[in-house]
């Protein structure tokens, strides 16, 4: 895979010449986020800098494709269009506040695209053997598992480098699985994609000059989720559908736990809250960069099991599973992502 290095080196750097020249950009169009009661920041700062991953990626796709003799075929066509609608849907979010619905309305629409090019879970991994055809029903799932995905990704995005580290790390270890499967055309487009994160880094870690913004934050998440349904979603066993929940588990955990507690507390599951992980690790004293750092660790631990299970028979997957989410229940508890039994009623 030494294209798929030297494209995702690529990807890197040129996001990372393309980011201060989207930062006057952005500025200009008056893409600012103000600091407010939901902001970590104290200072505005740009937003909308997803643009420059966007464009870094698609600009080394078609490199790629040239490089090595590989058309940009229809496939990558629709996702080309799918991705290319939701970044704008995200550039009009950052700014101007799209009302939730609309923007969910946007991403639905990306996802449509995307499915009926072809990108769809055709098949579900039985666990006890064999696969299950689920015809017409592969593209409500599909849709429901690219939007759900974008958002997970886009809950994250709450301090400074935390999404784009989250993202680059999911994407390596599921680069890392799509290997191991034999899907090489999936590895190569991860790795890029995870270059482009990685690349952004530098001007969105803490203290931040720009944000990436919903259309940099939905970009990666509906570029992951894609990624997964061609790629780890493919499998023929058990593993198929945990793979990539082991992959992206520190969103998928964040968004589990807060719907828990939201209907713990009797709110509304899609109010928002300060009961993320980032939030908590904030509220426990640690800084902005520890704080990422612990969930860049916790990333990459879920990453290393998401490769890990490829070896593990259905049972041994169960196991782990099951142990995972008994640890994360316990961790989640401790530091206050789920509320203590005796403080539930004080919410309410």
């Amino acid at each position: 895979m030494a294209l798929g290095f030297a494209l995702a080196l690529s990807a890197a750097l040129l996001v990372y010449v393309l980011t201060p020249g989207v930062r006057l950009l952005v500025t200009k169009l008056g893409m600012i986020d103000y600091p407010g009661k939901r902001r970590v920041h104290q200072r505005p700062i740009p937003r909308g800098g997803g643009l420059a991953i966007y464009a870094a990626f698609w600009l080394v796709i078609l490199i790629g494709t040239k490089m090595s003799s590989t058309p940009f075929n229809m496939d990558l066509l629709w996702l080309f269009i799918g991705s290319s609608f939701l970044v704008f849907v995200g550039l009009l979010d950052d700014r101007y506040d799209l009302p939730p619905l609309m923007k969910l309305i946007g991403q639905i629409i990306a996802a449509v695209v995307v499915v009926l090019g072809g990108h769809r879970i055709e098949f579900l991994s039985n666990p006890w053997g064999g696969m299950i055809h689920i015809g017409g029903w592969g593209i409500p799932l599909t849709v429901l598992w690219l939007v759900t995905v974008t958002n997970m990704i886009n809950f994250i995005d709450g301090l400074d480098g935390l999404a784009a580290g989250v993202s680059g790390i999911a994407c390596v270890s599921l680069a890392v699985v799509a290997i191991r499967m034999n899907r090489p055309g999936i590895a190569l487009l991860t790795m890029i994609l995870a270059g482009s994160a990685f690349g952004f880094l530098p001007y969105n870690f803490n203290p931040a000059r720009i944000f990436m913004g919903d259309a940099g934050a939905m970009f990666l998440g509906f570029m992951i989720s894609v990624f997964a349904v061609d790629g780890a979603l493919k499998g023929a066993t058990a593993i198929a559908l945990v793979i990539p929940v082991l992959a992206l588990g520190v969103p998928v955990m964040d968004t589990f736990f807060a719907v828990i507690r939201r209907l713990l507390v009797g709110k509304p599951f899609y109010q928002a809250d300060q009961g993320h992980l980032h939030h908590r690790l904030l509220a426990l004293g640690l800084t902005q960069r520890q704080a990422v750092y612990t969930i860049y660790a916790l990333s990459g631990f879920m990453g290393m099991s998401a490769v890990a299970a490829l070896s593990l028979d259905t049972g041994q997957l169960l196991s782990v599973v099951a142990l995972i989410l008994v640890v994360a229940c316990v961790f989640a508890q401790k530091v206050g992502v789920l509320p203590a039994k005796e403080h539930r009623h004080l919410h309410r």
